[in-house]
């Protein structure tokens, strides 16, 4: 604690205390906040370490899938049937304000057919496996989606802590032995000034 550089007069006391009233308040709201963006922060991670691990499992799935489709297809058949893909995807990014935090939401358009080949040359394996593939596209894109929105919640979540720590541990401590302070010299000089004309009066009586 420190005390701040402020002259000791009832103007500044009165300044003080509404200013420690005010950061009281702050720092309570701010705590609030924290509290709430904590609560949200755990609620992300739990949903990228579920999706995580789906990930994991699927990417193993297709790759799977698509092992089995190579074993009865020959590199040009592969080469022919994957060279001309006709689908488009595009990915739309909208935000939302949660606890004054920008989160992004993506959200995937689709236009084609996955599957542009001729089916004459392929086997049901590769459609397996590239169905699997599109499926696990739309998982990592939540993925990112829910990992953006981690690293937002972390970024607001360590500013808030930051300022909730400034203000508990140094501005309204700082302000509360300042307040201390002030009061005591006012205190000593008014009591002075009682003396002082106490000493006055009993020499103007004698």
């Amino acid at each position: 604690m420190a005390l701040l550089r402020v002259n000791p007069t009832r103007m500044a006391l009165m300044d003080l205390k509404r200013r420690a009233k005010s950061a009281k308040r702050g720092h309570k709201l701010l705590k609030d906040k924290q509290d709430g963006l904590m609560q949200q922060f755990m609620s992300i991670i739990r949903e990228a370490k579920d999706l995580r691990l789906k990930v994991e499992e699927e990417l193993g799935a297709a790759f799977r899938a698509f092992l089995m489709a190579s074993m009865w297809l020959s590199d040009a058949q592969l080469k022919d049937a994957l060279s001309s893909p006709a689908a488009k995807i595009s990915l739309d990014v909208k935000t939302k304000n949660v606890m004054s935090v920008r989160i992004p939401f993506f959200d995937i358009k689709k236009e084609g057919s996955i599957k542009n080949y001729g089916f004459s040359g392929t086997n049901a394996l590769l459609d397996t496996a590239i169905e699997k593939f599109d499926e696990l596209f739309e998982i990592l894109v939540k993925l990112a989606q829910i990992e953006k929105q981690a690293e937002s919640m972390a970024i607001e979540l360590e500013t808030t802590r930051r300022r909730v720590n400034a203000l508990e541990y140094k501005m309204i401590p700082d302000m509360t032995e300042t307040i201390k302070y002030i009061t005591m010299k006012l205190d000593e000089s008014e009591r002075a000034s009682i003396i002082s004309t106490m000493k006055i009066k009993a020499e103007l009586e004698d």
